[in-house]
């Protein structure tokens, strides 16, 4: 059962078409793929003899002579934190397609629907230059309604920003949720800082904390990396700032693709360094070839 750009438009319903989603494709990939962390460091207790010694810490050991057991928290529930870029280069039209926003806003849906039958902690942040919602982290059946209801919201969003600020809006994540947990961000990486310097600084915050983070590269393959547009002159406008230009496309589309080539590769290497999952997702595709191929994969991982 393919979910078409329609499907999500027409229904009114995001609860609606994440539940076709997952009982379409995603179920047999429970539990959920988004679970990192199972367990967290709590208190040192005195070893006893007779207990196992898989516990002891040898380190602690060495430095006072003394044996105690490293003790463990549970954690039942992950808490996955949805960071959405909602600038204007997200809201950009391809005949026939969702917008690079509302694509990201499905899959995020379905992502969520995964996580409610596992009752996981989930919250919500959509930005532009700055933060525009951020909800709290919940697994509550009322929690997950109201997300639902803030991004069909987001469904149609116009932002009249000039530009993007990636960067700030993860360093305020990152400052505001201190225990660990899940970063999945979707971007379509028009920032103000072309040279991801920020960006990367914002990153390491996150990983300081100890968060796990998945990127979506979210993208319309076609334009933004094949610059397919002809031989005919075309002008070409900046979403968000409003600069346009008229240029032929085939006489500078090999340097820009070099280009384009040159900054994933930074930015995957980047990103590699932090053991940060990068997935690039064409708005070409359907939702579920974009979906079931990462879950797949995170199958792998665990």
């Amino acid at each position: 059962m393919q979910i078409r750009p329609e499907d999500i438009i027409q229904t009114g319903s995001l609860n609606l078409l994440a539940k076709k989603a997952v009982e379409g494709y995603i179920t047999g990939f429970h539990k959920s793929p988004f679970q990192g962390y199972s367990v967290e460091f709590a208190e040192h207790r005195q070893y006893n003899s007779g207990e196992s010694t898989k516990n002891i810490d040898w380190k602690l050991f060495a430095r006072s002579d003394k044996l105690y057991n490293k003790q463990y928290d549970e954690e039942t529930n992950l808490r996955c934190h949805f960071l959405i870029d909602a600038s204007p280069s997200m809201q950009l039209k391809y005949e026939g397609l969702l917008t690079k926003l509302q694509y990201a806003i499905s899959m995020t849906a379905s992502f969520l629907e995964l996580l409610k039958k596992q009752r996981d902690a989930s919250s919500l942040c959509f930005f532009d230059n700055e933060i525009l919602e951020f909800t709290k982290v919940s697994s509550s059946t009322r929690h997950y309604k109201e997300i639902m209801s803030k991004m069909e919201h987001f469904l149609n969003f116009k932002s009249q920003k000039t530009d993007t600020d990636i960067s700030a809006t993860i360093h305020q994540i990152a400052n505001q949720v201190h225990r660990r947990g899940l970063v999945v961000l979707f971007t379509d990486f028009f920032d103000k800082d072309q040279s991801l310097t920020h960006f990367f600084d914002s990153i390491r915050h996150l990983k300081y904390h100890k968060h796990e983070v998945i990127i979506f590269h979210i993208l319309h393959k076609k334009s933004e990396f094949n610059f397919d547009f002809g031989n005919v002159p075309v002008r070409f406008e900046d979403p968000e700032t409003g600069e346009s230009i008229k240029l032929l496309p085939h006489e500078i589309k090999v340097k820009y693709q070099e280009s384009m080539n040159d900054f994933q590769s930074d930015l995957i290497g980047e990103l590699h360094q932090h053991k940060i999952e990068y997935v690039p997702v064409d708005i070409s595709g359907s939702l579920n070839q974009s979906i079931v191929p990462f879950l797949v994969k995170r199958k792998k991982m665990r």
